[in-house]
């Protein structure tokens, strides 16, 4: 048989006929993606290393800081996240990535020649743009690449792009913005992403959909793409149907619904309280920016990155014990996180802090492998990216929208009692003082978190040290619906397993 008879016969498999993807090209799809995600979060993150800078420099407030962290970006992301899903659903999702990935390393770099909040938020509407075309697109690539049983597994190692995006972002951010400038880190960190894009569109095949479920099927050569069956054409009703389908799976059934509760409660404080992680540091402890970066970077790296792999690891081994797993791990782990972070934030020291914060990661971060994995095993294959899209859609519209936007709120109230009343320093009386304090007179009087030029060193005190007890009590506040998120992964363990299980039948799958 010639070359060119066997190049003739491998164009024109037969139909039901898959190609076998050896596990070293599995792991290089992996791996890219991971560097996706992980610029994914560099860009998105990176704000809250220089935020601080950015505040001084624009004269902002923390509300400001924290809609430009999270809502500015997360509206055009969470809205745009559903029909680049559905045309995931449809056409190549390596190329909907490759293009999404150009978008938000394009506005990036722009952010770095913002001159006022309104250019930047602009900019950062940009960024949301283009990172919403990544994670749906790329859950249902994963999920035709490896099997059910594997999922969250390598879900989780997808997932390890937040921690090592936050790291880096954190890292690198802290370095640029002390020996340079804040405009400098966003131009330095948007260019690099798009030698990934050009990477992803060379090496990533596009698998056919629904390659990895357990079912009967001839086995191909790795480097054929199979003929898949003809897709229906795209009308408004089925488009909806559709979505409504998944909708219903995700709000409507009742263990599937508190783990979309329990992802975004969780998401919202992490979102929340991290965006003032970095400065809280430089507020209370006036540690320089590349130090801060190389604490928070750190502890999200190692702390974080471990408890994203052991949470999916983990949950692929105790489940198959029992589906509960899938919940239970993460409702033990968020909750174990907590008194360790109020340790961290109320630590005397920034040493102590500096390495306790580890900590919390391990065991908070393991609700993301088992999350996302549940999410893609109740849904049929061409309705993945549309579930993960869904998810993100209400978790990023609450989690990443509300978080940051609204612990910078709180803290505004909680700088502005603080200062009017020096000696009531508690939690409890910055509560109940709430709605009586006025951010716009703390704006007026510590312009940027900062006493006025020539104000002296009591003014100076007086604004600094609101700002740096109101950070510390913002965060433990927003890191308390972690709390709350554990409670709705409690209630998901109950029933998850039968939900599960009536899924896979539905769509003819054997265990």
């Amino acid at each position: 048989m010639t070359d060119q008879t066997m190049k003739a016969g491998r164009a024109a498999p037969a139909s039901g006929a898959r190609p076998v993807y050896s596990e070293g090209y599995k792991t290089l799809v992996l791996i890219l993606l991971v560097v996706a995600y992980t610029f994914n979060f560099i860009d998105r993150t990176i704000i809250a290393t220089i935020g601080q800078k950015i505040k001084e420099d624009l004269h902002l407030t923390d509300t400001q800081l924290g809609m430009l962290g999270g809502l500015f970006f997360a509206l055009l992301y969470t809205f745009l996240g559903i029909p680049l899903a559905r045309l995931a659903e449809r056409f190549s999702r390596v190329n909907i990535i490759a293009v999404a990935i150009v978008i938000w390393s394009g506005f990036t770099a722009l952010c770095g020649t913002a001159a006022s909040f309104t250019t930047l938020a602009l900019f950062r509407f940009g960024v949301g743009v283009g990172e919403a075309g990544l994670s749906p697109p790329a859950h249902s690539l994963i999920s035709d690449y490896y099997a059910p049983k594997r999922r969250a597994s390598a879900l989780a190692i997808y997932s390890f792009g937040i921690p090592l995006g936050s790291m880096l972002g954190a890292i690198i951010g802290g370095q640029l913005v002390e020996h340079f400038t804040w405009r400098t880190a966003f131009m330095v960190v948007g260019l690099p992403g798009l030698a990934v894009a050009l990477a992803i569109k060379l090496l990533i095949k596009e698998p056919p959909r629904g390659h990895s479920e357990p079912e009967a099927a001839p086995a191909l050569a790795e480097d054929v793409v199979p003929d898949e069956p003809a897709r229906p054409p795209a009308t408004l009703w089925g488009e909806l149907t559709e979505m409504g389908a998944v909708f219903k799976t995700l709000f409507l059934k009742w263990p599937v619904f508190n783990m979309v509760m329990g992802v975004t409660l969780v998401s919202m404080g992490g979102y929340g309280a991290g965006q003032f992680v970095p400065p809280y540091f430089i507020r209370t402890f006036h540690l320089s920016y590349g130090t801060v970066g190389l604490i928070t970077g750190l502890a999200a790296g190692i702390g974080q990155g471990i408890g994203t792999l052991a949470g999916g690891f983990l949950t692929d081994r105790l489940a198959k014990a029992g589906a509960r797993w899938y919940a239970l791990v993460p409702a033990i782990g968020i909750t174990i996180a907590y008194p360790i972070l109020w340790m961290v934030f109320t630590a005397a020291s920034w040493k102590t802090a500096a390495v306790l914060i580890i900590l919390p990661g391990i065991f908070s971060y393991t609700y993301l492998g088992p999350t996302f994995g549940v999410i893609q095993n109740m849904v049929p294959t061409r309705r993945r990216a549309t579930a993960t899209a869904l998810l993100f859609f209400f978790l990023n519209l609450v989690g990443l929208g509300g978080g940051p936007m609204i612990t910078g709120w709180v803290i505004d109230h909680f700088a502005a009692f603080h200062y009017a009343h020096p000696d009531l320093q508690g939690l409890g009386s910055a509560i109940s003082g709430f709605f009586a304090a006025d951010p716009h007179a703390f704006q007026a009087a510590c312009p940027g978190g900062l006493a006025p030029k020539g104000a002296g060193a009591a003014a100076a005190s007086a604004c600094g040290g609101a700002l740096s007890l109101a950070t510390r009590q913002g965060i433990l506040v927003a890191y308390a619906l972690g709390l709350w998120a554990a409670v709705h992964y409690l209630l998901a363990s109950f029933g998850l397993k039968g939900a599960m299980a009536k899924a896979r039948a539905e769509r003819g799958e054997a265990d």
